[in-house]
């Protein structure tokens, strides 16, 4: 497991850098949320009666008063772009690097073969979202505490998982891309990022165009959806499966046959 120990130390600073920002964020959301919760109602109401721009982000099914309502609004705004953008961007970078580096001939020199070189840059890109995602859930939990809200463990699960997914997704699919490229692609992972995040604003609009969250990982942290129903989409996470498998395929597959110099 050398190439998986080698991806860890290399991108600890940036994982340490993003994992504390979006920590500090997610935690400031939630600390602010007490002296705002008597203002909470009218908010709602507000809120709630803003057309489109309200279905674009859940808020016309969703108590926004609410600490769970409050949480998938505000709070997931932070993990989705946050956690969305460092997922896309450590995918995307996990395969070209080493050429755009001049490191694949050292890399590939060793008795080790290019299957195994996939499989543990995917290992560790898999595992810094997971550290990611663990240490976010400790902030957390340790500023519910603080607040002394009552913790809605069901529904916080059920949005930490959708949203864990989804930078699997993104990571897997930029991982994918990856294999194709000679450069890192930081510039083209942020941007399929934050098209994947549009593409499910726009979806959300209106029924015409409700079938694009099957191509965007963001499909299933709809969190007014997650709130009212109380599960996950599985056709969303079915579709979100298939991409997900289909950039890990890609990236076994290519790296294979690509022409590494």
């Amino acid at each position: 497991m050398t190439v998986f120990r080698h991806e860890l130390r290399q991108g600890r600073l940036s994982l340490a850098v993003w994992t504390l920002s979006i920590g500090f964020m997610l935690g400031l959301c939630i600390l602010i949320y007490p002296s705002m919760a008597a203002q909470m109602d009218e908010v709602s109401a507000m809120f709630s009666q803003m057309g489109g721009f309200s279905r674009a982000f859940g808020m016309d099914r969703i108590n926004f008063g609410s600490f769970p309502g409050f949480f998938s609004v505000e709070c997931g705004n932070v993990l989705g772009l946050g956690g969305g953008f460092y997922a896309a961007l450590i995918g995307i970078q996990a395969l070209a690097k080493e050429e755009s580096g001049h490191t694949a001939e050292f890399l590939l020199a060793h008795p080790i073969s290019r299957r195994s070189v996939v499989a543990q840059k995917l290992l560790a890109v898999l595992a810094q979202v997971a550290i990611l995602n663990l240490v976010n859930i400790a902030i957390t939990a340790a500023c519910v505490i603080i607040i002394g809200e009552e913790p809605p463990v069901k529904s916080l699960f059920l949005m930490f998982t959708a949203y864990f997914l989804m930078q699997v997704e993104t990571a897997a699919i930029l991982f994918g891309i990856s294999a194709f490229l000679r450069t890192g692609g930081a510039g083209l992972g942020l941007g399929l990022a934050a098209m994947f995040y549009f593409l499910n604003i726009v979806a959300n609009l209106m029924e015409e165009t409700a079938f694009l969250k099957y191509f965007t990982p963001y499909g299933f942290t709809d969190g007014a959806q997650i709130l009212t129903d109380g599960a996950l989409c599985g056709k969303y996470l079915a579709a979100g499966a298939i991409f997900t498998l289909l950039g890990i395929a890609a990236a076994f597959t290519w790296y294979q046959r690509k022409d590494i110099g």
